[in-house]
């Protein structure tokens, strides 16, 4: 495995494994697939018509064309596009949310996946969240109820992305109809796709470190890996709280609306090595391996997701590549793509058939079974 220093290495198709051939066709397939949308990204975000703050709430930034990185044992192999731009990059956020959940459980702050949130912050003291735990949490299982920066939780409820998708919330005259809201469930019960939530996971993690997860996650996981100074974390002009007598801006775990995380592409593909090398950066073991074991475990409710990551189960992610492959997703056809078994990583943005493109690159892969 080589890891890149400031700049990276390249090698060429044919040093890394791939037919020459197959590959410039990949990339032709890559550099082609950009996302049918302009530049202005508050058409991908909600209007307001459900809720008065059912709306942009944070910084959105105009997106820039499709780039991507293929990389091999931490050699690029093929590149295209802008891939320093600092880009948006939707719910990929919520798989560096994970990440920092890894920082904090190494750290001892949190000490057990399944003891009660509300053991250590607050926030979590009602009836029907006061036993949610932080693996729930991060497993998207929580069934946590509340409002929280002015949105509620209903909004997001029912939400699906995979699997069988809840009821969804009438809209009449305006307001959304109670009688046709998903009723909730225990924690634990219910796998659902709720932005809301991971804003609270977001913020429980705060409460957690007392500083701005930015600082953390710069501190602790990308000084360490060496990736660039250009990204930054955004959250939404109602998300500042009070954490020890600091006003301190809670990030958002997307840009559902608005804000998030902007950056570039080669600093995913950082990221994407660290994880394919079980949390190791050269001789620094920057998040536990048994973190990254515990974040790749199938959700029961939703085998293709494990904590704040996505699961190639059944080759949902990528049809070429095994189950043991796992990505970071984002609306606007954002990914971190990792196959272990073959050490290989792709970083695609704005992209509009990530999985095609991907499958693509795995079919230039040349047999090494031999």
């Amino acid at each position: 495995m080589e890891f890149p220093g400031d700049s990276w290495s390249r090698m060429s198709p044919e040093e890394s494994g791939f037919d020459r051939e197959r590959f410039v066709q990949a990339m032709e397939l890559a550099r082609g697939s950009d996302l049918a949308i302009g530049e202005d990204l508050t058409v991908m975000m909600p209007d307001g018509t459900r809720h008065p703050n059912d709306r942009p709430l944070g910084p959105v930034k105009p997106r820039g064309r499709t780039s991507g990185v293929v990389v091999r044992a931490g050699h690029i192999v093929g590149e295209f596009g802008d891939i320093e731009r600092a880009e948006v990059t939707f719910s990929v956020a919520k798989s560096y949310l994970s990440a920092l959940a890894g920082i904090a459980w190494r750290d001892g702050l949190i000490d057990s996946l399944d003891e009660p949130v509300r053991s250590r912050v607050s926030g979590f003291e009602s009836d029907q969240n006061r036993d949610i735990t932080w693996r729930q949490l991060l497993q998207q299982t929580s069934e946590w109820e509340g409002e929280l920066f002015g949105l509620p939780d209903w909004i997001d409820r029912g939400r699906q992305v995979s699997g069988k998708a809840a009821a969804r919330e009438k809209t009449i005259g305006g307001s959304a109809a109670l009688a046709d809201r998903r009723e909730l469930g225990r924690p634990g019960t219910f796998w659902e796709y709720n932005d809301v939530r991971v804003n609270r996971t977001a913020l429980a993690l705060l409460q957690l470190f007392s500083e701005p997860l930015a600082d953390v996650l710069a501190r602790e996981i990308m000084i360490p890996i060496g990736a660039s100074s250009s990204w930054t974390w955004h959250g939404y002009s109602t998300s500042w709280v009070e954490v020890d007598g600091r006003d301190i801006e809670s990030v958002s775990g997307g840009s559902h609306w608005g804000g998030g995380l902007w950056i570039n592409t080669l600093d995913h593909a950082r990221l994407g090595l660290l994880y394919l090398n079980l949390g190791c950066w050269q001789r620094r073991q920057v998040l536990p391996t048994a973190w990254i074991d515990a974040t790749l475990e199938p959700v029961s409710l939703n085998p293709a997701y494990g904590l704040l990551w996505w699961l190639n189960a059944d080759g949902n992610i990528a049809s070429a590549a095994d189950g043991a492959a796992f990505a970071a997703r984002g609306a606007g056809g954002h990914i971190i793509f990792v196959w272990p078994a073959r050490d290989i990583v792709v970083v695609l943005r704005w992209c509009a058939d990530p999985g095609g493109v991907i499958d693509c690159v795995l079919a230039a892969l040349k047999d090494e079974s031999g």
